[in-house]
């Protein structure tokens, strides 16, 4: 152990690739995202929809985990899961959640603050047809986040649904869905020398509304 904690100690990457400055910067925080994220797919940047979900339990312990973005646009950023799993039900007690990418290839992280809400069983039906078939039974046979005595078990469930669902088109199963989180806060963070790194910060107005524009020192 105190080799590897020598070893993680002494690590250091000084960022230098690029800068980040409030005159650049989209005025909405959505279009500035989808600009870093089409930047991300042009870098090919290993599993850019990656981002870890944050999410708190009744006893305030934070949760975190990564899931992957399906959809972005002017309300907000969705993804899928069970409605049954431990995120869904903390997102159930608990609407407030936190979002973050991290794109090293770019050196660079985006960290989203918001709302949880539910997306309609259309939209969750619309998406789960996208699905691969085997992703689609996976759905149905995984009681996500719950003790499984073995791998076994849940290979056999999963063989069963196979012959159950022959021939048919999988529905999708009334617990697992979409989920929107509609963000107030979003900061751009990027990779400068010396540890002194560009924070951009969007903050929404409860009132009117707008996106507030400002820098955080590093």
């Amino acid at each position: 152990m105190r080799q590897i904690s020598d070893i993680i100690r002494h690590l250091r990457t000084d960022f230098s690739a690029f800068e980040l400055n409030e005159s650049d910067v989209e005025k909405n925080p959505l279009r500035q995202f989808a600009k870093w994220m089409e930047q991300a797919l042009e870098a090919e940047v290993n599993e850019p929809n990656a981002m870890t979900l944050a999410t708190v339990n009744k006893k305030k312990q934070p949760d975190a985990r990564i899931v992957l973005l399906r959809d972005v646009d002017k309300t907000g950023f969705t993804f899928f899961t069970n409605y049954q799993s431990r995120k869904g039900t903390q997102m159930a007690d608990n609407k407030q959640a936190c979002l973050n990418f991290f794109w090293p290839e770019l050196q660079r992280q985006v960290r989203i603050l918001g709302t949880i809400e539910k997306l309609s069983a259309k939209a969750s039906d619309a998406y789960f047809k996208t699905r691969p078939r085997e992703s689609q039974l996976g759905a149905w046979a995984s009681d996500q986040s719950r003790e499984l005595n073995d791998r076994h078990a849940l290979v056999e469930r999963l063989e069963l649904l196979e012959k159950k669902f022959e021939g048919k088109a999988v529905v999708r199963p009334p617990h697992w869905g979409g989920y929107r989180l509609k963000p107030h806060h979003i900061e751009f963070w990027q990779g400068r020398p010396s540890r002194l790194h560009d924070r951009i910060i969007y903050e929404r107005s409860r009132n009117s509304g707008k996106w507030r524009i400002f820098r955080l020192f590093p």
